[in-house]
This record gives structure tokens, C-alpha cells and sequence, in this order.
């Protein structure tokens, strides 16, 4: 029969090798990144606040507004307005799951790897570069755009596309393609690519537009209150003048009553000293 010390250290053990079966589980997440700054943003239904800590599963909502999010102390990543994003971190990359909106990244040559994927395309910095790349969902097409480094698209039909410096190319995902029909990128040599990329939201575009799009809004408030204090002050005016409208009409009607009470009186005064003189002021008893 074991003895009470020996019971009491297996029981240690158990509870210990317990604890460190049940630490993965509650070990968290992994973390993807922190907020830098939000404006009209949430992840899970949850207000956005800057310095948030964003986990692997997290799902980021960008309403009239931006999120700033930090990977690490070198690289960020904007998402502009209506966009829709969710955060998956392994132990090699940091990956983004688009489903609508915009997204900017601004990655260091030697900062975490970073993939987007929008339905079956996936973009990612080509690595041993500083990369400002901006990736767009319109429509159903993805638009890439690299503005510094390289970008490397693969479209997800077998065919892998290098966006230098200064290029854009539009991809629509085989899912969204006919059936039999090659969906290869369109390189940025024309107009009408430039126009299309013009009406997506980029980095520095995003941080502006959600600037913009918050400063407007606080001037329509302002202009709503304003409106509402002239209304309110147009009420008191209006209140004030028809006061004042009385109250001249009450000051002449008590001029009138006392004029007529001074004319009552010289007649009365009249007539004592003249009975047979006639009224000399008209006078309303």
C-alpha cells in the first residue's frame, strides 16, 4: 500500500502533467499583429480601438472609415473602406483572407511574410524586397498594383504572374470565369485598366478617404445642428416678435385708455365750470 508522501507527489505529478497537456489549448491564439489607428472599424462585432491585439481567426469589418494593422515593428497593412478580412497566422506566414474592400501592404524585405487571398488568387511581396503593393477586390475582379518592389499573383488556374514596380494587372478568379475560358492576367499597358484601378481604394487613398469621409461626416453633423440652432433661434425670434407684438398693442391700447381717461376728465372739468358749453374733448365712457 503506498505510503501518504508517495500518494501526495503521484498526485503532483498528475496535476502536473495535466497542466501541461491543457497548455496549448489555452495558450491562445497566435497573434497576426496590433492595430496602428481605426476609424468606423470592428473585428467581431467589436469597436476597433488602436493598440488592439489582432489573433489568427480574427475577422476585421471596415465600414465608412480605415484600419491601420501592424506586423511587427516594419511592415503594415491598410484595409480601406467596406472592406471585409479575415487573419490566419502559421508558423511561417501571415495570411489575409479578402472578401471585399481593399487592402495596402507596406512590407519590409526581411519583415514577416504575408500572403492575400482572394477566393482561389493569391498575392504575396516577392521576398528580398521593400514592397508597397495594393490589392483591391471590384466586381468580382481582383486588381494588384505594385507601386515599390514586386508583387508575385498567382491566379489560381496554374499560372503565376510578377508585378513589377509601377504595374498593375486585373485577375477574375476561375470561379467567376465560363467554363473553358483562360482567365490570364491583363497586363497595365492600358487606359482602361488605369481607370478601373482608379476607383479602387489604395494605401495612402484609404487613410485619406476615411480622413475625408469622418471630416464630412462631423460637417454634416455640425451643419445639422447649426440648422437646428437657426431653427431654434427662428423660433425665439418669432416668439420674441409676436411678444413684443403684444406687448405694443397692450402699450397702446393702455395709451388710448389713458388718453380717453384724460379727455373724460377735462370734459367733466369743462362742464362743471361751463354746464352749458358743449363737451370740448371727445371722450368714450
Amino acid at each position: 500500500m503506498l505510503s501518504k508522501h508517495r500518494i501526495a507527489h503521484f498526485s503532483l505529478y498528475l496535476i502536473l502533467l495535466g497542466s501541461v497537456a491543457v497548455l496549448p489549448a489555452f495558450g491562445g491564439s497566435a497573434i497576426v499583429g496590433s492595430v496602428a489607428g481605426s476609424m468606423n472599424a470592428t473585428v467581431g462585432g467589436q469597436t476597433l480601438f488602436p493598440n488592439t491585439t489582432l489573433f489568427s481567426g480574427d475577422s476585421l469589418q471596415v465600414k465608412d472609415g480605415v484600419a491601420v494593422v501592424a506586423l511587427g515593428s516594419t511592415s503594415r497593412m491598410v484595409f480601406g473602406h467596406d472592406t471585409v478580412a479575415s487573419f490566419l497566422r502559421d508558423s511561417n506566414e501571415v495570411t489575409v483572407l479578402l472578401s471585399q474592400g481593399s487592402v495596402s501592404v507596406f512590407h519590409n524585405a526581411d519583415g514577416t511574410p504575408v500572403r492575400m487571398k482572394i477566393g482561389t488568387v493569391s498575392v504575396e511581396p516577392i521576398s528580398g524586397f521593400k514592397t508597397l503593393g495594393e490589392v483591391a477586390l471590384l466586381n468580382g475582379t481582383v486588381l494588384v498594383t505594385a507601386k515599390e518592389g514586386a508583387l508575385r499573383v498567382d491566379e489560381g488556374n496554374g499560372q503565376v504572374v510578377n508585378v513589377a514596380k509601377g504595374k498593375t494587372i486585373a485577375v477574375t478568379p476561375p470561379t467567376k470565369a465560363p467554363q473553358g475560358t483562360a482567365t490570364a492576367g491583363r497586363c497595365c499597358g492600358g487606359s482602361n485598366v488605369w481607370s478601373i484601378v482608379a476607383t479602387a481604394a489604395g494605401g495612402i487613398a484609404a487613410v485619406l478617404a476615411g480622413v475625408a469621409i469622418s471630416r464630412a461626416g462631423d460637417a454634416k453633423t455640425n451643419a445639422a445642428d447649426a440648422a437646428s440652432a437657426a431653427a431654434a433661434a427662428d423660433s425665439t425670434a418669432a416668439a420674441a416678435a409676436s411678444a413684443a407684438a403684444a406687448a405694443a398693442s397692450a402699450a397702446a391700447a393702455a395709451d388710448s385708455a389713458a388718453i380717453n381717461a384724460a379727455n373724460c376728465a377735462a370734459d367733466t372739468y369743462a362742464q362743471e365750470i361751463s354746464p352749458t358749453m358743449p363737451p370740448p374733448y371727445p371722450c368714450t365712457i
